[in-house]
């Protein structure tokens, strides 16, 4: 990844706007869908403790010199079509409230971002947010059910998978989470051998891909490619295959075929 993806919370918060036009205004929206106080003067921001700061001078020179300035005040900075002066940069937002899908390009493109944002658009449900908020409501309830973390994630990993419990792509799974968190069922776990018929990416099995993102231990030979360890969850347990491999949960062997 070239960029780090974040979730910034600014609600209440002042946030520096420099700039007129347009772009401005498309950044003034941006922010104060997200709770941000704006602030037009740079010095009164940065008093006012601002840890953001928009630009979008039609000036370069005028643009550069603010960021330079905020830059050393200690603020991220994002300068409206110039990613070479951004600490940060504005994906393509999907909401599904409390539910954010952002998709971004690292400032290469955002006329793409925006096409994938809207083809995802038309794929995700609009009861996600219901789903997500029926959740967060049972999360004691889950905590009471599955003391351990990895419990919990297997058991909501399968209930919300395709075919699962609750669905996400099903109508109404919102209004299932109590008769799901009742019914106690298990997640997956077990030893999963699987052979890849290529180092590409691209060749994965759904299921594999599946299983890669479900695994809390992955064991795989030297030679296969980072690219397809990286479809593994973040902080699944990575070992080399014929080392000492540790139990419990989902543990998946990737060996080249």
């Amino acid at each position: 990844m070239q960029s780090l993806p974040l979730f910034h919370r600014i609600a209440g918060q002042p946030v520096i706007l420099l700039g007129e036009g347009d772009a401005a205004e498309a950044k003034q929206r941006l922010i104060e869908r997200a709770g941000g106080k704006i602030v037009r003067d740079m010095a009164e921001g940065i008093d006012a403790g601002a840890r953001l700061a928009f630009i979008a001078h039609d000036n370069p020179d005028m643009a550069q010199g603010d960021a330079i300035r905020l830059r050393c005040a200690g603020l991220l900075v994002n300068v409206v079509d110039r990613p070479e002066l951004c600490d940060f940069t504005t994906p393509s937002i999907l909401d599904r409230d409390p539910v954010l899908i952002a998709v971004g390009t690292g400032g290469a493109s955002a006329g793409l971002a925006k096409i994938l944002r809207l083809r995802l658009e038309r794929l995700l449900p609009q009861g996600l947010g219901a789903l997500a908020r029926a959740l967060e409501e049972a999360r004691e309830g889950m905590r009471a059910r599955w003391d351990k973390v990895a419990d919990r994630r297997r058991a909501l990993d399968a209930a919300l998978d395709e075919g699962g419990e609750l669905d996400l792509f099903r109508a109404g799974s919102d209004a299932k989470v109590g008769a799901w968190l009742a019914s106690g069922e298990e997640g997956q776990s077990g030893r999963f051998e699987i052979v890849l018929a290529s180092n590409d990416p691209e060749d994965l099995t759904l299921r594999t891909a599946r299983l890669l993102g479900q695994a809390d231990v992955v064991a795989h030979d030297a030679g296969v490619a980072p690219e397809i360890l990286s479809r593994a969850r973040a902080d699944a347990v990575r070992v080399l295959a014929g080392g000492e491999v540790p139990e419990g949960g989902i543990v998946v062997v990737l060996r080249r075929g």
